[in-house]
């Protein structure tokens, strides 16, 4: 009877290994495109991310990481957070994709400060400046970095208030209506909603306010992973 021991952690382990995907189909699914770490580590080495944005999102949603829009469900809900250049043809199926019944939540943010230990310059690095080709234009909005006369300096750490979160912010861009094609700008310009086709889009003008740092959050950080969260419900509430 030696084998027992063995054949009973290998059932013990694939019970667990059930529990866990038993766990992981309860949870809202979320697609991620993002040139963040929050899938995976800076290094791309094997495990997942561990800074407290990632942890956040493993813990509330499956996550599916994806490459290009192309490759998403209908009906699905994606963050795009600071994603790299798009193709023109990747640009026309994500519009497509939310006319569709899409659901997206996009941090563009017109300068990151979000650390990296790559340097400037390599491809593996999340880009300064979100790289709108023409999409948000498409949808009646352009995006602008941080109005120096009204700051009085970058590198600031400002602030947005969203119902019952205040969200601490860093350089947050401002988002302007250029034409009217079913998007709504909210304060001041750091959000706009928009009902696009079947579908509805989210765009947030900063990504820093998911690096929340290690360890605990600070307190004037600890509602921006909750606002995170009441964004995607949003996303499903009727128009």
């Amino acid at each position: 009877m030696r084998w027992w021991p063995a054949a009973l952690a290998a059932l013990t382990l694939v019970a667990c290994r059930e529990h866990a995907a038993a766990q992981e189909d309860t949870k809202p699914t979320v697609y991620v495109l993002t040139s963040l770490p929050l899938v995976f580590n800076e290094g791309f080495a094997l495990g997942p991310a561990t800074n407290p944005a990632a942890e956040f999102l493993r813990e509330r949603y499956s996550v599916k990481p994806i490459d290009l829009p192309s490759q998403l469900p209908p009906g699905a809900v994606l963050l795009a957070a600071q994603p790299r250049a798009l193709p023109a043809e990747e640009l026309v199926a994500l519009d497509a994709w939310v006319r569709d019944g899409g659901k997206l939540l996009l941090l563009a943010d017109p300068m990151l400060r979000w650390p990296s230990q790559r340097p400037v310059g390599d491809r593996l690095r999340p880009p300064v400046q979100y790289a709108d080709t023409g999409l948000l234009q498409h949808w009646g909005l352009r995006l602008d970095a941080p109005d120096e006369t009204m700051f009085g300096q970058t590198g600031i750490r400002g602030s947005f208030t969203v119902g019952a979160f205040s969200i601490a912010d860093s350089d947050p861009g401002i988002l302007n209506l250029v034409d009217n094609r079913g998007c709504v700008v909210e304060l001041a310009g750091a959000i706009a909603r928009c009902a696009i086709g079947k579908g509805r889009a989210t765009i947030i003008a900063d990504a820093d306010f998911l690096n929340v740092g290690d360890g605990e959050v600070s307190p004037g950080k600890r509602n921006n992973l909750p606002f995170l969260s009441s964004e995607y419900a949003l996303l499903f509430e009727p128009r």
